[in-house]
């Protein structure tokens, strides 16, 4: 199985600290955001290799991260040759990428590169083997059903069916959201390309991919406990560092 790491953002609601510098290389609780997620892929025997796909721009900080990086499995970096946010492949575009370019055969586990959740991914991948060849979506209960509007909004029907998930709405029929992470079975990955030929696609949002797939597949959603934090602004970044900061 392979782990693919989503960090070619640009990242532009954190300027200036993403002016020059990526998302997840920004530091939470005095360590960056992408070694909170090593971490937690570093307990999973069945990943075998993490892939990390950036841009051009950063293509070069993510090389002097990968020297240091903690962690015994493979890291692998994958630059998708775009130079700024209006080049930008988006993340379903990013993944198709990579898929192309590794020639990637594998069930596939994505993770967002700004995603910081405190509960481990053991649980997550064993309610994915358990329905296997299904895929599943990680999803968040927020305890303010007001802020899901910021989100995909999910419902949930038997045994964890995804019946419907709305990007962004205004007035949010639940307080689960998605997550940006995802587990994606080998034999479904040509659905990725498949995806990106429909031109009327948002190639930017992988709930937009997942609306799509759901109509053609069960795919399931596994709801995380513990802390989240999708850092997409300053403000998320101070919270993430005040609720994850150690205490003396």
């Amino acid at each position: 199985m392979k782990a693919l790491i989503l960090a070619a953002g640009y990242a532009t609601r954190l300027y200036p600290l993403t002016r020059h510098y990526p998302k997840p290389l920004l530091e939470v609780n005095n360590k960056p955001i992408i070694d909170h997620i090593i971490e937690q892929l570093n307990g999973l025997k069945q990943v075998n290799e993490i892939i990390v796909v950036t841009n051009d721009r950063f293509i070069s900080k993510f090389s002097t991260w990968a020297k240091t990086a903690k962690t015994n499995k493979k890291i692998t970096l994958v630059n998708d040759l775009t130079k700024n946010n209006l080049s930008r492949l988006g993340a379903i575009g990013d993944i198709n990428f990579v898929l192309s370019k590794k020639r990637i055969s594998d069930d596939i586990l994505v993770i967002g590169g700004d995603n910081l959740f405190s509960q481990g991914l053991e649980g997550f991948l064993k309610f994915s083997l358990g329905n296997y060849p299904s895929p599943i979506m990680g999803i968040y209960r927020l305890k303010d059903k007001s802020d899901a509007s910021r989100y995909g909004v999910v419902k949930l029907g038997r045994k964890g069916l995804i019946s419907e998930l709305v990007e962004k709405p205004q007035k949010p029929a639940s307080n689960l959201v998605a997550m940006c992470l995802y587990f994606i079975p080998r034999d479904l990955l040509g659905k990725v390309k498949e995806y990106m030929r429909d031109t009327r696609k948002n190639n930017d949002t992988t709930g937009g991919f997942i609306c799509w797939l759901k109509d053609k597949v069960k795919v399931y959603g596994f709801v995380f406990g513990g802390k989240w934090f999708d850092i997409g602004d300053h403000k998320y970044l101070d919270a993430a560092n005040k609720s994850l900061a150690v205490k003396s």
